[in-house]
């Protein structure tokens, strides 16, 4: 993955920069030395790393401010960064940058029961924002599997969503409002604790934007009263395809339930091998889960197994318990773990119509045969949120390329069949270069505008999103 050269300049003023920093920051709070910054020379996507110049941990907005004034009138760029759990490379440095880390805006601001919402510092952790609020009955909805340790700066960044985002949306669906700090340290607040704000939709613009527009300090989220039950279903199938067609008869039927995940059979094995969930021995399962009273759960999952047995289930168990459910979901929870305990893979995020599953589904398979390269399937399959982990050995030398390459085919089919290029992981690094294959150049010239205006100088965030050549074009201009 190609990277612009590191500014020379920038380098050479290394010790002025971080001198600089110190003046507004506590000295613990700037880290410059090269052995420490190697903490922070990648992100999840491990394959590709870079340590920073150096990185500062700011406490407060109006340090956060003082620290991108001084980077912006020293021309140093910025990576903001969460909790460093992209998958896509979003926080990944360059050696000229300085990593702006949220971690230590951690607090719970202000919540309002009446209202439905709670106000947080940015570098709060996604499940504990949940933790907040759940002994008065209520709970955070956009559930990514990193929740546990993924901070909601970086879920606005990259709209995340999660298991049950079928029902209750992604982040943007539960976003309210921010506090942003421009790159030349101007505080904005944008959205706020109210149903929608006058004038252009600004928040609909930052959520999602990756970080290339301003450093999201505080977020104002909707919180939801929990159900009163859920109860999941666990479906096993002898094909992929089987099992999504029987994705798409349920969304075709209009029911409407709170998550529905896919496993395929390497998936399967390596997480029985794993957590031992007690899943079947199949080609496919589906974990379908509803809610609300027990009449409502019992109805709806009545419609739901009538139209799963016409597709000749291996099997099919409903939990009759709190035990049981957690078991049924146990499996899934695990599976990223599970897939990298027995080899090296590349997570990808495609989003295609759910009615396009089974064609998606048998092209990845004839592809795995064509690339030499076997693939894990474990993905949202209710909103048709794709992600295929690719096995490689990253040990052997062409692997690595061949897994990228494949992984390109598989984002360009998503494309092809009416999908799009992420669905909740951003395009970052990893899709960069595929921006022109979903966009023209007349869409990607709205999209550069849009950055022109936020951050001119795009120093914000380099080397993301947009493909190099834009990027390079953009600043020379």
């Amino acid at each position: 993955m190609e990277m612009p050269n590191p500014n020379a300049a920038i380098l050479s003023r290394k010790a002025e920069i971080v001198a600089r920093l110190k003046e507004v920051l506590p000295a613990d709070a700037v880290i410059s030395d090269p052995t420490e910054t190697r903490a922070y020379e990648c992100d999840a996507l491990t394959a590709y790393k870079c340590p920073p110049l150096c990185a500062v941990l700011p406490a407060s907005t109006d340090e956060v401010a003082a620290v991108l004034r001084i980077c912006h009138e020293m021309g140093v760029p910025v990576v903001p960064r969460g909790s460093g759990t992209s998958l896509a490379g979003g926080a990944l440095p360059t050696a000229d940058s300085v990593i702006l880390g949220v971690a230590k805006l951690n607090e719970v601001l202000e919540t309002d029961f009446d209202n439905r919402f709670i106000r947080v510092q940015s570098g709060r952790t996604n499940l504990s924002v949940t933790g907040a609020v759940e002994e008065e009955g209520f709970f955070y909805a956009p559930d990514p599997s990193s929740q546990l340790a993924c901070a909601i700066a970086g879920n606005i960044a990259m709209n995340s969503g999660g298991a049950h985002c079928l029902k209750y949306g992604v982040t943007t669906n539960n976003l309210l409002g921010v506090t942003m700090v421009t790159m030349e340290g101007e505080v904005v607040q944008i959205g706020g604790a109210h149903m929608d704000a006058g004038g252009l939709d600004l928040l609909g613009v930052i959520c999602g934007s990756e970080g290339q527009l301003g450093v999201v300090t505080e977020a104002t989220l909707r919180i939801l009263p929990k159900p009163e039950g859920a109860r999941p279903v666990l479906i096993g199938f002898d094909s992929n395809e089987v099992a999504g067609a029987c994705v798409s008869d349920i969304i075709r039927a209009g029911v409407l339930p709170v998550a529905i995940e896919f496993m395929d059979r390497p998936c399967i094995r390596a997480t029985e091998a794993f957590a031992g969930a007690g899943y079947p021995d199949c080609e496919a399962l589906l974990i379908v889960e509803v809610e609300g009273s027990d009449a409502e759960i019992d109805a709806q999952l009545a419609l739901i197994l009538d139209i799963a047995r016409t597709h000749n289930p291996v099997e099919l168990r409903e939990a009759q318990s709190a035990d049981e459910a957690a078991r049924i979901w146990l499996g899934r929870k695990s599976a990223f773990g599970a897939m990298g305990q027995i080899n090296d893979y590349m997570c990808l995020d495609g989003t295609i119509p759910v009615s396009a599953l089974p064609l998606v589904l048998r092209r990845i398979g004839e592809m795995s045969a064509e690339f030499g390269l076997e693939v894990g399937n474990v993905f949202h399959a209710g909103d048709g949120n794709m992600h295929p982990l690719i096995l490689f050995d990253a040990n052997k030398p062409g692997d690595l390329e061949k897994c990228e390459a494949f992984g390109a085919e598989i984002l360009k089919l998503c494309v092809e069949v009416g999908g799009c290029l992420t669905g909740e992981h951003g395009v970052g690094i990893e899709k960069r270069d595929l921006m022109t294959t979903q966009y023209t150049d007349t869409d990607m010239e709205a999209q550069l505008r849009v950055k022109d205006v936020f951050d001119p100088n795009w120093l914000l965030n380099p080397a993301k999103v947009f493909p190099l050549a834009h990027t390079e074009s953009r600043r020379a201009g």
